[in-house]
């Protein structure tokens, strides 16, 4: 799908013009959308080209696009994504694969790849993505730019394509924090809020141990910034993966299997739950269609359709039994930081059994906010070794303005202090 100007981020464009008010929040700003969202007169292409050829065109616009439209937001056109949503990685076999602004020899990260690379290319101002196990917060990363994983079920989906209910969330990107937190101020409903100053900020030790980019190129940054803006006593350290043994008593069921590490037996649940509700929603419709799926997501699908119903029950315990101890670990306006991905983003066309661990080690990391439902954002720190590098802010369950504020407040700090230790 890709022309010289666009870097292979777009499936379709068009123009829908919003409300046109200089008074209106989003006025004069232009999004695009990933292509799960409906758009009233086109076919959700989901990735995949037989999906688009069985299904109808919409007949409806998804509520966030209206809210954005309402806000006085130009929407432009619908970004690529993997194929069935299937996959972290941002590669596409039929449609291409959407070239990173960053780092071109390197995937873009998924699944909403073409709406990240929309907004590191400087194509939109912000676009919509979506989030189930990390497919808005992983290509952020790789693309060096802000992404939001709301809380869950804080946004409508109504118009988006499932990919797993308990999971899932709309989510979005931005260069700067400014437009993100605009952005959730529409579609979160929030006032302008102000209070932006952190109770604790948690640094969570054991999960900078998955990720192979240095410890201090992660934290160094905002360690300083947050000692020189708050004082030395708020930093906090935490093995998280402790306090998870302690405070998720359900995870025991998956602890004495195979996963030892509390942090794994939360992402191998959260991942199970996923596989199951994606094969109850697509299984019928693969089995009926047979779509012609590539590398990597064959691969995934196929493993989806084995899953059973087996421990379902458990992991939603596990899912409420995490939300309810995180919420209490960070309580009203605590931080948590961690990285956002495993490392750097990977090369294009990498075998999916040299990313096997790779990817095991950012799940892990999803998990933290994806399987609580708390509240995330990605948030760029630059280049090491020529790659974006980013660390994630999660606050509790419902914190999402305190988040949003407390990114676009502390982020110049940041900055700033980046430029000093190059």
């Amino acid at each position: 799908m890709e022309t010289a100007s666009d870097y292979g981020a777009f499936m379709e464009k068009f123009i829908i013009q919003p409300n046109s008010s200089p008074d209106l929040l989003l006025n004069s700003l232009t999004f695009s959308v990933k292509d799960m969202y409906d758009v009233k007169g086109y076919v959700v292409g989901f990735g995949s080209p037989e999906w688009a050829r069985t299904h109808p065109a919409a007949t409806s616009t998804a509520t966030t696009i209206l809210a954005l439209l309402e806000a006085g937001a130009t929407c432009v056109g619908t970004n690529v994504t993997d194929e069935l949503a299937y996959s972290i990685n941002g590669e596409n076999i039929h449609y291409g694969t959407p070239r990173n602004p960053c780092a071109p020899d390197r995937v873009p990260g998924g699944s909403s790849s073409g709406s990240a690379v929309a907004v590191s290319a400087k194509l939109v101002d912000f676009s919509l993505g979506t989030d189930c196990i990390g497919s808005s917060r992983v290509p952020a990363s790789y693309c060096g730019i802000f992404g939001i994983r709301p809380s869950h079920d804080a946004i409508s989906r109504s118009g988006v394509t499932p990919m797993a209910q308990s999971l899932d969330t709309v989510g979005w990107f931005a260069r700067n924090p400014t437009i993100l937190k605009k952005v959730g101020q529409v579609l979160l409903h929030l006032p302008n809020v102000t209070h932006a100053r952190p109770s604790h900020i948690i640094i969570a030790d054991d999960c900078f141990q998955l990720s192979s980019i240095p410890y201090d190129a992660l934290t160094q940054m905002v360690i300083k910034v947050s000692e020189k803006l708050y004082g030395g006593d708020v930093l906090k350290h935490e093995i998280l993966g402790d306090y998870v043994k302690a405070n998720v008593p359900s995870l025991k069921h998956f602890l004495n299997k195979e996963h030892m590490n509390p942090l794994d037996a939360l992402s191998s649940a959260m991942q199970l739950l996923a596989r199951y509700e994606f094969k109850n929603n697509y299984g019928e419709w693969i089995s009926t269609v047979k779509p012609n799926l590539g590398p990597g997501v064959s691969e995934n699908v196929a493993e989806a359709l084995k899953t059973t119903g087996e421990n379902i029950d458990i992991c939603h315990s596990i899912k409420g039994e995490w939300r309810e101890a995180l919420n209490a670990l960070l309580g009203d306006f605590g931080i948590l930081i961690i990285p956002t991905v495993s490392g750097p983003p990977p090369k294009l066309q990498t075998n999916a059994s040299e990313l096997k661990d790779f990817n095991a080690r950012a799940f892990t990391l999803q998990s933290i906010a994806g399987f609580s439902g708390c509240c995330q954002i990605s948030i760029p720190l630059g280049m090491y070794n020529n790659l974006p590098i980013s660390i994630s802010f999660v606050a509790r369950h419902g914190a999402d303005g305190f988040l949003l504020s407390l990114v676009e407040s502390i982020y110049d700090n940041i900055k700033e202090q980046g430029t000093k230790l190059q």
